[in-house]
Order: C-alpha cells, then sequence, then structure tokens
C-alpha cells in the first residue's frame, strides 16, 4: 500500500489547479504548480537573472513518518530559460507544517515570468533511514580510499 500525503488547502489558494499530479504512468515526480495569491495571478511573478524567489504552492502537507518529500526541478524550466532550483533537491521533513513553497531561481540572461498554473517543480516522496553515529579510532580501507571528487576517472 502507498503512504499517503495529507494536503491542506491554504485559505487563499486557487483549488481548481488541483494537487500536484504524476503526468505520465511512469512519473517518478508528482509536478507542482505555482499557485499564486489573488494579487499576483493576473501579473505573475518576475523572476529577474540571477535572482532568486520563493513561489507558494498554495498548501501544506503532513508527511508520514519515515518519509521526506523531496522538490526537485523540471528539466525543461532549466534547459529552455536557466529556471531552476538553488538548493536541489530541496526537503521537507515529516514534522513540518508549514506552507509549501519552491525556491526557484533565474540562471538566464533574461527575465522569466512565473504565471499562476505554471508547473514550477516536481515532488518525490522518498523514505527516510536515520542512522546512529559512532566515534571510531580509524576507518576500514577500500580500494577507493580517500580519493575525492574526480578520483574515478574520466569515464
Amino acid at each position: 500500500m502507498s503512504p499517503v500525503l495529507q494536503v491542506l488547502w491554504e485559505d487563499w489558494a486557487d483549488r481548481a489547479l488541483g494537487l500536484p499530479g504524476y503526468e505520465t504512468s511512469g512519473a517518478a515526480g508528482a509536478d507542482i504548480r505555482a499557485n499564486l495569491p489573488p494579487a499576483d495571478r493576473a501579473a505573475g511573478l518576475t523572476l529577474a537573472p540571477m535572482a532568486r524567489l520563493v513561489v507558494p504552492a498554495g498548501f501544506r502537507v503532513a508527511i508520514p513518518a519515515g518519509f521526506e518529500m523531496q522538490v526537485r526541478p523540471r528539466s525543461g524550466l532549466a534547459f529552455k530559460h536557466g529556471v531552476t532550483l538553488p538548493n536541489t533537491p530541496g526537503t521537507i521533513d515529516s514534522d513540518y507544517r508549514g506552507p509549501v513553497g519552491v525556491l526557484m531561481i533565474n540562471l538566464g540572461e533574461t527575465p522569466y515570468t512565473i504565471h499562476h498554473g505554471d508547473r514550477i517543480a516536481q515532488m518525490i516522496v522518498a523514505p527516510v533511514v536515520q542512522v546512529a553515529f559512532d566515534v571510531v579510532e580509524a576507518l576500514d580501507d577500500t580500494a577507493r580510499g580517500a580519493g575525492g571528487f574526480g578520483s574515478t576517472g574520466r569515464r
């Protein structure tokens, strides 16, 4: 049985936009739409080059214990317009109950307007494992060892 994500609409939200949705049967992420407050719906929100903005989704969630909600960019926005998410993936913890917002950045060269109802990000609900921490005197050796960024080669 799939976990259930409880959703609470904000009082001002446009419920006609619907809940986040999977656009195809094989989609891993459900698309989140910009659900702008009434005063911003006609003009949208313009994101200047290199500017950041939190775009409201119009709802709050109760994520089941043992899960997180990841917010990821939509590849089309990034490729076509340079609009993406600066903290990818953004994580929403299961104990957060505030409004869902999507932190966006315009890495493009021209302003980009986010319109009411635009698909702006995708969300994935995933299991979380919390580990215990144990301080030790040494770590075991591996073939890779301490090799960091780029240490495993180009190909």
